[in-house]
């Protein structure tokens, strides 16, 4: 039995050392400058990285990881859970100049991690250099770039002693709702979510023959939970191989990731909605003739919400000459409490779609139906709680979705309280077929239906207006259906308090991204808007800002922070494109 996937990398540099483990695009392009790491060397790299952190007594301790994109962090990341160091995932600087958010980002790191040392990539010493006057923590951190430790240091090497319970990293959580904490992932949470993943994608033995190895191609950033555990770990796990390449490459030209897709025809790839829209966006006639999705058989759309309208047009768009398959499709949910995945959709099926005004799943479904996320993994216990009363409730009501199984996380970093208040909810009932069980508390909305996990939103983010619950991501929608020239995943809605002192309730507030090409459109954009929410909702809005590309805060996985972006607009931040009429 795998007690941790140190195991793992040992058991694949033995048996097949030579085999290609990562292959990392440099510059994006299929055609450009390819590295790469076989296992054997993969392990060598990882056990020097692991000696040297013996060697300076930091087994037990955290290390801060900073890395540009490449395969170096995945050596590092290896080797601290080679050593037994406690890895801690983080966003490496940009160039030499950084800004109020950055820096503060890496001092709440710094502190909350409590970390002992920095493991860094070419170039990121250099930005942590300038940041050096503003952040006086890094003097007291040993910092090293792991680019310098020799090989031979591999020899010293002693395998740390392990067990299912010992924390292998802190996953740093986006904070869309609340200040990031620091999510404990054990090793057993490791093995066991990507034996869960294996499992719901299809990712048997057969698969990976019939697609020679070939498992993955990803931009997803590694320093996050579903680009990490997914495309890195999985391939780990299974002992095949992934292509990567830098998130920025596939932001700057999104047609890279299909066109790797069409060049080493993985079985798996996929990312946050936002990204099929970006790639809908660039689809030009020339694009589709190129390509050949045809062998892309799990197309996962996950970490914000998961529409129908992007599914459908996705599918309408590149199943034609390109050969994209609607069954490919795969809809999931997790979150980095649950290590990653909790549910996932069923290999080599259309989604399923439940229409706003029906009872069951509707496959022509409209552009606002809800999409399942699958069903939860095996040996992953999934109910529907009344937040409140925290009772279970019937099928196909709509509650918080709690989590409990082998792949929920131990917990937040020295954080006792919200640990207690996230991790150890138990159903007030207390009786029947959940005994005593203690779930994580996901703080998402959802509903199940013949056994399928339905996400509808968020607990906190939920709009309680003249009585009547609203999801701000179906505002959120129906305002981005309403003009072409806003940007897809690029609108917040939120609610404000009106009247004095919120004595008449609350209203919302709709803030979207648009190109400023558009802003003499902005009077048009803004009625379509209003008009929008309220044939659809019934509601009246407060507020419409129109603002920079770029300029809506979002998490590290491209989901929208609805919080932020209120405080923004109450404390007049927002980059405003013009003033509108009807403010």
């Amino acid at each position: 039995m795998v007690r941790s996937l140190v195991d793992t990398l040992s058991a694949h540099a033995s048996r097949h050392p030579d085999r290609t483990a990562y292959r990392y695009l440099v510059t994006g392009d299929s055609d450009g400058e390819v590295q790469d790491i076989s296992y054997a060397r993969l392990a060598g790299r990882a056990r020097a990285i692991a000696a040297w952190l013996q060697e300076h007594g930091l087994a037990g301790s955290r290390a801060i990881l900073l890395y540009p994109p490449g395969i170096e962090f995945i050596s590092a990341y290896l080797g601290c859970l080679s050593a037994g160091v406690v890895a801690v995932p983080g966003v490496p600087p940009q160039g030499r100049s950084q800004n109020h958010r950055a820096l503060t980002r890496m001092k709440r790191l710094i502190a909350d991690a409590d970390a002992k040392v920095i493991l860094s990539g070419l170039g990121v010493s250099e930005a942590l250099a300038t940041m050096a006057q503003h952040l006086p923590e890094l003097a007291e951190i040993t910092q090293v770039v792991t680019n310098d430790i020799p090989d031979d240091l591999a020899a010293s090497w002693h395998e740390p002693d392990l067990g299912a319970d010992s924390v292998a990293f802190l996953q740093y959580t986006s904070g869309s709702t609340s200040a990031p904490r620091g999510v404990m992932v054990t090793h057993g949470n490791l093995v066991d979510n990507e034996r869960l993943l294996t499992e719901r994608m299809g990712h048997t033995p057969e698969a990976l023959a019939e697609y020679d190895n070939e498992l993955f191609v990803s931009w997803l950033p590694v320093y996050h939970d579903m680009g990490l555990i997914l495309p890195v770990l999985n391939t780990l796990y299974l002992g095949a191989t992934t292509t990567l390449f830098s998130p920025l490459h596939f932001l700057q030209k999104p047609e890279r990731w299909l066109t790797a897709i069409t060049e080493y025809r993985p079985h798996t790839s996929g990312g946050p909605n936002f990204a099929f829209e970006l790639c809908l966006k660039h689809a030009t006639p020339d694009l589709l003739d190129r390509l050949d999705l045809s062998r892309w058989k799990v197309a996962f759309n996950g970490a914000e919400p998961v529409r129908a309208a992007t599914l459908r047009r996705f599918t309408e768009t590149f199943g034609g000459a390109a050969g994209f398959r609607r069954e490919a499709m795969y809809p999931c949910y997790g979150l980095a409490e649950a290590t990653l995945m909790v549910s996932g959709h069923t290999v080599g099926t259309p989604p399923n779609l439940i229409a706003a005004d029906e009872d069951g799943p509707h496959a022509g479904a409209a552009d606002a139906a809800a999409v399942s996320s699958g069903r939860p993994g095996p040996g992953t216990n999934v109910v529907i709680a009344d937040p409140e009363r925290h009772r279970a409730l019937p099928e196909g009501e709509v509650g918080e979705i709690w989590v409990a199984g082998a792949s929920v996380a131990k917990g937040y970093w020295r954080n006792a309280v919200a640990t207690r208040e996230t991790f150890r909810a138990t159903l007030e009932d207390g009786s029947g077929e959940h005994g005593a069980t203690r779930f994580l508390r996901t703080g998402d909305l959802g509903f199940l239906r013949d056994g399928e996990l339905f996400v509808t939103g968020r607990l906190k983010d939920l709009m309680v207006i003249d009585g009547r619950n609203h999801y701000p991501q179906d505002l959120e929608l129906s305002a981005e259906l309403s003009h072409p020239a806003l940007r897809p995943g690029c609108i917040a809605a939120f609610p404000v308090e009106v009247g004095e002192h919120g004595t008449e309730g609350e209203q919302p507030v709709i803030v979207a991204e648009v190109a400023p090409e558009s802003a003499d459109q902005s009077g048009t954009i803004t009625s379509e808007i209003r008009n929008a929410i309220g044939e659809a909702h019934g509601l009246s809005v407060r507020d419409v800002v129109l603002v920079r590309p770029g300029t809506i805060p979002k998490t590290s996985s491209g989901k929208i922070q609805r919080r932020a972006s209120r405080e923004a607009y109450l404390g007049g931040s927002l980059a405003v494109i013009g003033e509108l009429a009807a403010r």
